[in-house]
Order: C-alpha cells, then structure tokens, then sequence
C-alpha cells in the first residue's frame, strides 16, 4: 500500500503541471512493422518461443519444487523446518539479483551468450544443493543454483520483443507466460512426489541435468535475436579476442522512476499476491481443513491453479493483441500503448478478488467433499484471472520499452519479488490471527487495488509518461 500511494501521489502532483496535454494525444509515435521483425520465420519464431519458455519454466520449477521438500532436507541436515525454510528467502533474493545481473549483461553482449553464461551456474548450484551436509553448504549452493537460471523470465520476454512486432507480441507473451507459470503449479506436486516416494537430492540432481541439456539445446539451435549493431559491444571501437567490461545491473532498477512502469509493477504485485496467499499457506488451509496429510496430494492441488495459468495466458496475451489492434483502428492508426491494458479487466475486476475471497469463505464454512471441490475451482479461476492481468501488462512493458524490454522486465520482478516475500510472510500470522476468511477477503481488497491502479494508467497513462522520459518506444527506435 506504501509503494501504490507513492506512486499515486507522485504521479497526481505533477498530472497537474502538465494539465495542458490532451488525453487524445499519444505521446509514442505508432509503430510501423520493419524489416527487423522479418529476420526469422514463423516456424523458426515459434521454435525460439519454444526454447525461452522452457528456459523460463526452470526458474519456477526450481523455487516450487523445493519447498514440499523443506521437512526431508531439514530431517537429513539434521535441522529445523524454520530454519531450512531460510533457503526460500534466500531464493528470492538470489532471483531478484540475478534476474539483474542477466538482463542488464543482455543489453551489452547479447541474450543468447547471457542464458549459455547462466545455465553452468545452474548445474553447478544444482549438484552442490544434492550433495549439501550442512545448512551453510545448502544456503551457499541454493544462491548459486537460483541466481543460474534467475534470467528466464527477463530475457524470455525480451527475446519475445526482439522478434515479434507490436500486434503480434502478446499472443507470444501470452505462451512464453502460460509455460512459466504453469510450472508454479505443477512443480510442487512433482517436488511433493519426489519427498514422499524418491529422495530431494535426486531431484535436484535431475534439475542439474535439465540445465545441462537447456544449455547443449541453446548453444546448438538458439540464434542471437537481437537487431545487429545495437548491443554494447557492438558499439566499441576497440574490443579484445575477451571482452569483459563492467555494466552496473543495478541500474535497470532506475527505469522505474517512470511512473507507467512503477504502476504497473504495484498492480502486479498487487494482484499476483492473491496467488501467494491461496497457495503458500495450503498445507495449513486446505489440507488441515479437508484432512489432507499427504505431501503429494498436498502438491496435486497447486495443479488447478496451474492449468488456469497454462490455459488463460495464451488467450490472455491473444486478446490483448486484439484490443490493440480494434482500438488502433478506432483512432485511425494512432497507437496508445495503454490500450492493451484494457485486456486485464475481467482478471483483475472479476476472476481474481471473487475467487480469492470465496476460498477464504469456502475453506471457512464449507467442509467436506463439495467445499474441498470448490476451492479446487477457486484456484483454477484465479489463475486464469492473475494470467489475464500480467500477460497483457508483460506485453505493456515491452511495448514502451522494447529498447530496454529486458531490463524493465527484470527491474519490475526484481521489485515486486521482494513486495511479495514481504506479504508472503505474513500470510500464515495473518491466518493465525484474523482466520483465513478474512486473510482472503484482505487480499482480495488488494487485487482490486491493483486493478484500480491500472485505471488509473488507461485514464492518464500519456500523461504519465510526460513526467518522466526513461527512453520510451518511438517508431524511429522500435
């Protein structure tokens, strides 16, 4: 709520100033398909999708496969549950930082070279986690693990952005993000089977050798899609046989002084929070409420959740491509980037708070086969609900900053990561205190808070975009 006043506070203060400039003027000049969409064919676009969201798959999985293993690894480590649970944490930092570091380097020397460079860190990380004896070691191995394959996400949506144009970019978005997200949901139960009936340490071995095969399929079938001569390196006079030059990644992160991007990474945090708080806690909800004990059945529930993400993004993604266009042709060929937000609606308005609110009340109330049955549907309609608000605001991001898309992909989950580990952990307290019903009922207040923000940037998103100059998307530089 601090960082949505902020930015709401921020943003009116200087609307004012800049009264004068009308909301029937676009300030991003309309985008004109070029020869540099051209460079690949459709099939061979498809299979490059293909490849970055298998790349983007392993981030999630690494994170949601670990956590159904915490009481496993904590009882062979010899340690406690809250103390293992430390790793996940540490995760987020990991992911945060590295999605940074990965996307900032991508700018400079490329994005394939930046997943051939991450993917060793992966293996190795992965390897050192399975063969951990102490919790130090597990921290230690965990970090380099995560850090690995942190740019999935980031550099996936800026390979999307290097190869598709404006119209066709959230249809591939909506895929590159049905992927990813569909891993959330189903690693769990893979990593709940896994403590139950294998070992921990053979999983993490499996995910090294994941990494390893990413890796050979990268560097084997996975071109450079960044357009020729506009990478850092690029750019110098005078580069040796090894060329390392220091880049600060820190400074993707001042992209969001815009206030379109700020926003528009509230809003996601804010909506994609719902998630967190339905399925972090299920173990206690759900499975003490429905007498679930078992880890595996425990982990098959995440599944519905997961197959609304799988099924919604690529409609989500497709539908925004849709708005796009109908609006562009309403203004005769005048493109306001806010107009693919106007495909979040029924996610963020709708599907989202109904369905977190009514799991709360469900849980609450409603026991037996048929209340275990509808919190099932609650968690299938929120995720299709989250997917239809962050594909079309992924697709957004790049849309304004394709120069950078990367960059400003990474900047926003960086941040939002660390607003959702700071909810997350207040999710079970917040059980504990006020019951789940109104756990919910408050997360769902902040989803439409989040969708109230992207009001806010439909209504004045050209205006917002006056404040601050971070490099926006011309039709010179698309």
């Amino acid at each position: 709520m601090i960082y949505s006043s902020s930015a709401q506070l921020y943003a009116n203060s200087r609307l004012q100033f800049i009264a004068m400039v009308s909301e029937e003027s676009p300030l991003l000049a309309s985008t004109a398909p070029g020869a540099n969409y051209d460079r690949f064919s459709r099939d061979q676009k498809r299979w490059i999708v293909s490849i970055v969201s298998f790349a983007g798959l392993l981030p999630t999985f690494v994170s949601a496969t670990f956590v159904p293993s915490i009481p496993q690894i904590a009882k062979d480590l010899d340690s406690t549950h809250a103390t293992v649970s430390l790793t996940v944490s540490l995760s987020i930092l990991a992911t945060a930082v590295g999605s940074l570091v990965w996307a900032t380097y991508s700018s400079f020397y490329g994005r394939r070279l930046m997943y051939l460079w991450g993917m060793p860190f992966l293996c190795v990380g992965s390897c050192g986690v399975a063969m951990s004896t102490s919790l130090q070691n597990l921290l230690f191995w965990r970090f380099v693990q995560t850090f690995g394959c942190s740019g999935g996400i980031s550099l996936g949506a800026g390979v999307i952005g290097d190869i598709y144009k404006l119209e066709e970019r959230g249809s591939a978005i909506g895929v590159f993000f049905g992927a990813t997200l569909f891993g959330m949901a189903v690693a769990p139960f893979l990593g709940g089977a896994a403590a139950q009936y294998w070992s921990w340490r053979n999983l993490q071995y499996s995910i090294g050798v994941w990494g390893l095969l990413e890796m050979v399929l990268i560097y084997v079938s996975f071109p450079e899609t960044s357009r020729p001569g506009t990478l850092g390196i690029d750019k110098l006079t005078r580069r040796r046989w090894i060329h390392i030059t220091w880049v600060n990644p820190l400074s993707s992160l001042w992209l969001l002084r815009s206030p379109n991007l700020f926003a528009g990474m509230v809003a996601q945090a804010f909506l994609l929070a719902s998630d967190y708080v339905l399925l972090v806690p299920m173990a206690y909800t759900i499975g003490i409420r429905y007498g679930i004990a078992n880890e595996a059945i425990i982990g098959a529930c995440f599944l519905p959740n997961g197959l609304g993400n799988f099924l919604a993004s690529p409609i989500a993604g497709h539908l925004s491509d849709i708005v796009v266009r109908r609006w562009r042709e309403k203004r005769k060929g005048v493109w306001f980037p806010e107009d693919r937000l106007r495909a979040t609606w029924i996610g963020g308005l709708f599907m989202v708070p109904l369905s977190v609110g009514a799991s709360g009340l469900i849980t609450t109330y409603v026991g037996g086969p048929i209340g275990l049955s509808l919190n099932l549907l609650c968690l299938f309609v929120n995720g299709m609900g989250v997917d239809f608000v962050l594909s079309p605001i992924a697709s957004y991001n790049v849309d304004i900053m394709h120069s950078r898309s990367a960059e400003a992909t990474a900047a926003s989950a960086a941040i939002r990561s660390l607003i959702i580990s700071a909810a997350t952990a207040l999710v079970i307290p917040s059980i504990e205190l006020i019951g789940v019903a109104w756990t919910n009922i408050i997360a769902a207040i902040f989803a439409l808070t989040g969708q109230g923000i992207i009001f806010l940037m439909i209504r004045y998103g050209d205006r917002m975009r006056a404040v601050v100059d971070v490099g926006y998307t011309t039709e010179e530089n698309d």
